[in-house]
């Protein structure tokens, strides 16, 4: 496809539509003969409407300008497209976290960020699809970063916003260390592949990306292009005393430790402990509850802008 041929639309969260260097980026951009088109969301949905829509207009690439849930919303748009007439994603950071932005090397100011997938090319990855329920019902949804459970999305959803806004990711580290004190565990028991394990959690991490909560790394070894998906179990301790063997293991991420496991899977479904309230979840900074739900890898199902020798992708690893 040559420059020529590419339409892009931006989508931007409305609550940073006024941002001054968002606009001259996009003035500037049309002037350097860019075809693009805008359009600020007003209330949750809008997002992933308009990426659904824009094949329909014309559009080879959507950009999301906005936060990790914004790119969220707009990734579960485009996969209601049909894999062959699915557009591109490129992503203009501007949220507290930017946790998947950052991972993959993207500039984290609008004009750069806007200029970079102007012209970077696209590479495909992993989409993780995620059926969730409570009671009688069940819901479908997609992400490319990771899905949190337990104490980690605890953290994630009761951040105040107004606290995200003045430290950034240091907001997640301040209320994750509040919460420490009176923490809980979650059970459940999960599946994959041959295994059944029924579990008290602090944590459990379902990631194509690395990191989460505003930089917090849970998957180092995570690769955006390889059909798995990378999980952290973090077990439940029962004195202070054993902290000290717990953060040791998170610094290591050992196949099968006292309290931290690693290992991939291409899917897992979690059922959690009857009687108990439904997990909370984040995924990709959007908070949830349920009380059952599996997720499953789709393999290379969407096409990013990211930056040329992105370590997240397998295709750049180097023998």
């Amino acid at each position: 496809m040559t420059d020529s041929q590419k339409r892009y639309l931006l989508i931007v969260n409305g609550k940073s539509s006024g941002d001054p260097m968002l606009r001259e980026a996009v003035v500037a951009e049309r002037k350097a003969g860019k075809e693009i088109t805008v359009r600020a969301t007003w209330e949750g949905g809008d997002a992933a409407e308009f990426a659904e829509k824009a094949v329909d207009d014309g559009m080879t690439h959507v950009i999301a300008a906005g936060g990790d849930g914004t790119v969220n919303e707009v990734v579960n748009g485009l996969m209601r497209v049909v894999h062959d007439r699915r557009p591109a994603l490129g992503i203009v950071p501007m949220g507290s976290a930017n946790d998947f932005a950052t991972s993959v090397g993207l500039p984290l100011e609008p004009g750069p960020a806007l200029s970079a997938a102007l012209a970077f090319d696209a590479s495909p990855i992993d989409v993780v699809r995620m059926t969730a329920g409570q009671g009688g019902e069940a819901e479908i949804s997609y992400y490319i970063n990771m899905t949190t459970g337990g104490f980690g999305a605890e953290i994630t959803s009761t951040t105040p916003k107004m606290l995200k806004r003045m430290l950034g990711g240091g907001a997640y580290s301040l209320m994750g260390a509040l919460k420490a004190w009176r923490h809980q565990s979650y059970r459940g028991t999960l599946h994959w592949q041959e295994h059944e394990q029924s579990e008290s959690l602090l944590l459990l991490a379902l990631c194509n990306g690395r990191q989460s909560g505003g930089g917090q790394v849970l998957a180092p070894r995570a690769r955006l292009d390889d059909g798995r998906l990378d999980v952290l179990l973090v077990k439940d301790f029962s004195s202070v005393w054993e902290l000290p063997t717990l953060i040791g293991e998170l610094q290591s991420f050992p196949a099968e430790g006292r309290y931290v496991r690693y290992f991939t899977a291409t899917k897992l479904s979690v059922t959690t402990k009857a009687d108990d309230a439904p997990w909370p979840l984040t995924l990709d900074g959007e908070a949830r509850h349920h009380e059952r739900f599996s997720v499953e890898v789709v393999p290379l199902a969407l096409s990013v802008l990211l930056p040329e020798g992105c370590t997240l992708l397998a295709a750049n690893d180097h023998p």
